[in-house]
């Protein structure tokens, strides 16, 4: 088993979803707090870290039901290429990066690994009981930019990063909002993800939105997730730079012109899902493309205003 394969089966591209909002929690946290020489380096491997025990989690905890998908039967434990002892071992190497990093940062970090490994663990089995298993996925994504701000926040202000100083909430509203905008984003992508699946996972009794409520309330549910995340990044306030100086950001216009982008493109998934297998896959490619722009749109539009 060679890099190459590894790297496929933990499908390392889909770490350009959650490395922006990562890169965004720090870049909030430093302009507060300011960092050591290799905070962003820790910070990164705990993202890789994490990111890879997820998708290592669930593959493995799926392999049963993607063996019956002809989509996902070719995957790599379904088909045989790589056996369950060898994933393992890829879990645990990713859960000693992610707490060796943590551990690393400081100790606030290294006690807090257990909330996403958990909320990891949990993910695969929501899709057998409830449609909100979109939503969970979301709020494991959600922890990319909390997990972040902690991380140096924690340095200077330990346990009261996250439970309060003098009353107040250091992580509101900006932390929190945009922790809130990143899981109804990805919400919003997973159930157009879902479109791919909906006969098997009907066969299977998986609870995906499109399976349990069909094409046009997929679409009005994804246009309303949008709605949501977009108004979430308004609510962070991030509307100047957060030295205090006069320079506004492009924060706010750079959430609501994508917002509409992502809904234009899940508007015309509606149509396209009705189509060939070729349209769904052209679809969800546009839909991935237009995803992963949005947190490297928001990343640079902090970057413009002066924040680093």
């Amino acid at each position: 088993m060679g890099v190459k394969e590894i790297l496929e089966f933990v499908k390392v591209e889909h770490t350009l979803f959650s490395l922006p909002f990562v890169l965004i929690g720090y870049v909030l946290a430093d302009a507060e707090y300011g960092s050591d020489s290799l905070d962003l380096l820790w910070i990164l491997l705990a993202a890789v870290g994490a990111r890879g025990l997820a998708m290592v989690l669930n593959r493995i905890i799926d392999s049963d039901i993607d063996a019956e998908n002809p989509r996902t039967a070719s995957r790599h434990l379904p088909s045989g290429l790589m056996s369950k002892q060898t994933a393992w071992g890829l879990a645990i190497a990713f859960l000693v990066t992610l707490a060796f990093s943590a551990w690393m940062l400081n100790e606030v970090a290294l006690q807090m690994v257990w909330l996403p490994v958990l909320a990891f663990m949990i993910y695969p089995y929501t899709k057998r009981v409830t449609w909100i298993c979109h939503l969970w996925l979301g709020l494991c994504l959600g922890l990319a930019p909390a997990g972040a701000w902690v991380a140096l926040a924690a340095d200077v202000h330990g346990w009261g990063a996250i439970t309060g100083v003098d009353g107040n909430f250091l992580w509101y509203p900006e932390i929190f909002f945009i922790s809130m905008g990143v899981a109804l984003w990805i919400a919003a992508f997973d159930i157009n993800y879902a479109r791919m699946d909906v006969n098997v996972d009907r066969e299977q009794g998986i609870k995906s939105f499109p399976s349990a409520f069909g094409d046009r309330m997929t679409t009005s549910m994804s246009v309303a997730l949008t709605m949501s995340w977009a108004l979430c990044f308004v609510l962070t306030g991030l509307n100047e730079a957060i030295d205090g100086g006069d320079v506004y950001s492009l924060w706010i216009p750079a959430a609501v012109v994508m917002a509409l982008v992502n809904i234009v493109v899940m508007t015309k998934g509606a149509q396209t899902s009705m189509g060939s297998e070729e349209e769904m896959r052209g679809f969800q490619q546009n839909l991935f493309n237009t995803s992963v722009l949005t947190g490297w749109v928001l990343l640079v539009s902090l970057v413009l205003a002066g924040v680093m």
